[in-house]
């Protein structure tokens, strides 16, 4: 088991990986993903970590470190799309890729790491408090930019299908 950054390479791989995440496929091969992905892979701030095991790459989680003048001009870091295979799931992986993010946020003095989580599941919510996240410190509030974006089963989604009828 290995957990390191993404490289140009795995493309391929992390995308068929978040089809665990959210994703119902996987996008079209064009010149915009490309570019995305160029982006994603060059940005020193923007860490897609991955854990491979057996050379397939199993769980992921991007971290972001977010430049900021307050707390005395310290960045803080941001976790989003932690994801993990179906068949490898409760062996630890996703803990270790946030474990590692944790690292990249303290190697470039970070004062926090902030995480968001759509799902209400116990189970899930009991994995990020494991992992050393608290829910009880902060509130966050969700604006979708387009509706066809928010997630399934979301009450915002059902007010605006009622409103579309």
């Amino acid at each position: 088991m290995t957990i390191r950054e993404a490289n140009k390479n795995d493309l391929t791989e992390i995308l068929q990986l978040y089809l665990y995440l959210h994703e119902e496929s996987v996008p079209e091969d064009t010149g915009h993903l490309r570019n995305t992905w160029e982006n994603i892979i060059n940005d020193a701030n923007y860490h897609l970590i991955v854990c491979e095991v057996d050379g397939r790459i199993v769980a992921s989680c991007v971290c972001v470190i977010i430049s900021n003048l307050t707390r005395n001009v310290r960045p803080y870091a941001f976790v989003e799309n932690v994801v993990t295979h179906g068949k490898y799931r409760k062996k630890g992986y996703a803990t270790d890729c946030l474990n590692f993010a944790r690292k990249i946020a303290e190697k470039n003095n970070c004062y926090k790491i902030m995480l968001l989580t759509g799902s209400k599941e116990e189970s899930t919510l009991n994995f990020y408090r494991n992992a050393g996240y608290n829910s009880s410190d902060k509130t966050a509030f969700i604006q979708w930019i387009d509706k066809q974006d928010m997630k399934n089963g979301s009450i915002v989604k059902d007010i605006f299908k009622e409103l579309d009828k």
